[in-house]
């Protein structure tokens, strides 16, 4: 178990230090900015749909290694999920960051995070880049606080 510890511990530092889709997307078709008040994490979403696919995702924002590599691993994984798939993998993130239950679907490398739901203020920061592609994905652009 140990090893499998450094591995995920190694992937959320990769991803914090190289964040994954880190910057602004020029002709996004939704945008949305989060915030956490605990921690200080502030991201700004930008969300390009075709249809109802997710074409492409990017963010820009301030905050701490899993929250910065919470939000690089979900552009990764939203990249060509449709709305629905999106809401899906919502859901299933939320529920391993809250209690630590691995659900049924797949979530990839998002597994990393499992190990959050032991630190309670630290799920406020994986779950900030989720609430807010949730609000771009449903069109609000209000600001998204995770409290």
């Amino acid at each position: 178990m140990g090893d499998l510890r450094e591995l995920y511990q190694e992937l959320i530092l990769d991803h914090n230090q190289n964040p994954r889709n880190f910057g602004e997307l020029d002709d996004a078709t939704a945008t949305a900015d989060g915030f956490n008040p605990l921690c200080g994490d502030r991201l700004t979403l930008y969300l390009r749909m075709i249809g109802d696919v997710v074409e492409d995702l990017k963010f820009v924002g301030t905050g701490c290694a899993i929250s910065k590599a919470s939000a690089s691993i979900m552009t990764t994984v939203l990249k060509g999920k449709t709305r629905e798939e999106a809401f899906d993998l919502f859901e299933m993130f939320q529920k391993m960051a809250t209690t630590g239950e691995l659900p049924n679907g797949d979530l990839g490398k998002l597994a990393v995070l499992s190990g959050v739901y032991k630190y309670p203020v630290r799920v406020k920061c994986a779950v900030l880049a989720w609430h807010t592609a949730k609000s771009a994905l449903a069109g609000k652009n209000t600001l998204t606080k995770t409290e």
